[in-house]
């Protein structure tokens, strides 16, 4: 958890997800994808923003339900960041968008009405630690779960974020070439802090 200083009230930002959330790529929770938002959530709103990542390195969408949930606190925007290892674990676009479902309206009825972000899926062909014919065949499947994932956000609340495509550069990986560094945590932070704030003018 953390705080980014600003006028009061604050707002209370609540990040679900996998590794990303988890912070893996970055040395701390400051320059990874929760810290990031939140920071320029602050800078677009003017508001104190409290944050509270809640990830879990190898978590699907089913384990995040199952195991997360439960330590969700309550909040006034909520981002979701899973696919990954749902691609990964070969699941299936129906199954995903069953997930995700499932775990947005627990959300809710946890929380209330609060917005709900999902953040897109990471377009798996432009991993460049992954081989060929790997890397293709979990593009293909990465598609088709935010293909899923997007079509969730005809729900009153829920809205998809796609993944920016300059956090792709290889340049701005992490060490592992796998997850975001800081720069594109920073990338992707904003992208999601730019809607963020659009929904929290609207829901107003």
């Amino acid at each position: 958890m953390g705080s980014i200083p600003g006028a009061f009230p604050a707002l209370r930002l609540l990040v679900l997800g996998e590794s990303t959330v988890d912070g893996v790529g970055a040395v701390s929770q400051e320059e990874a994808l929760t810290g990031q938002l939140a920071h320029a959530l602050a800078r677009r709103t003017g508001r104190e923003v409290a944050w509270q990542a809640v990830g879990k390195t190898g978590a699907n969408a089913r384990v995040v339900y199952d195991e997360l949930l439960a330590l969700a606190r309550p909040a006034d925007l909520v981002v979701i960041a899973l696919g990954v290892n749902d691609t990964i674990e070969l699941h299936s676009a129906a199954r995903f968008r069953r997930d995700l479902l499932r775990l947005t309206v627990a959300l809710r009825r946890r929380l209330g009405r609060v917005p709900v972000l999902l953040a897109g899926v990471p377009p798996m062909d432009r991993f460049p630690t992954l081989p060929q014919p790997l890397r293709a065949v979990f593009g293909l499947r990465s598609a088709a779960l935010d293909a899923a994932a997007a079509s969730l956000a005809g729900l009153p609340g829920v809205g998809h974020v796609p993944m920016p495509a300059a956090m792709l550069d290889p340049d701005i990986f992490a060490a592992d070439r796998f997850h975001p560094g800081p720069a594109g945590y920073h990338i992707w932070g904003e992208q999601l802090a730019a809607i963020g704030a659009e929904t929290l003018t609207i829901c107003r």
